[in-house]
C-alpha cells in the first residue's frame, strides 16, 4: 500500500504508475519492479467445487430441494440491531438457499 507523500491519500495503481486518489492532488508515482512480490506474478488459482467458490463453513442441514445433507451456511443481519441475526443456508450439491430464523 503507498500513500500520497503530499496529501498523505491512498494511492491507487493504475497502468504501472500509483495515482493519487485526492482529485485536487494529482501526484503520480512508478511502480517499481521490486514492489510486486513473486507471489503476485504467478497467475492465482481459486478451487471451485461445482461453479461455486469454497470457503464458507459448512454443517449438517437438510436440503428440501434435493435431499443432501451438507449445506454451507452464514449469518446475516437483515432487521434493527435489537433483533437476532438470520442464518442462511446453501446446499452444497444443487445450490439451493433457504433462511432459518432464530
Amino acid at each position: 500500500m503507498e500513500f500520497c507523500p503530499k496529501c498523505k491519500s491512498m494511492m491507487m495503481p493504475a497502468n504501472k504508475i500509483f495515482k493519487c486518489r485526492n482529485p485536487d492532488c494529482g501526484f503520480e508515482k512508478e511502480i517499481k519492479e521490486s514492489f510486486v512480490s513473486k507471489s503476485e506474478r504467478k497467475e492465482r488459482e481459486v478451487s471451485v467445487l461445482e461453479g461455486r467458490a469454497m470457503g464458507m463453513p459448512t454443517t449438517r442441514a437438510i436440503c428440501e430441494e434435493c435431499g443432501n445433507d451438507t449445506a454451507y451456511w452464514w449469518l446475516r443481519q437483515l432487521r434493527a440491531a435489537d433483533e437476532s441475526e438470520v442464518r442462511f443456508f446453501r446446499c452444497t450439491k444443487c445450490g439451493n438457499t433457504w433462511r432459518e430464523y432464530s
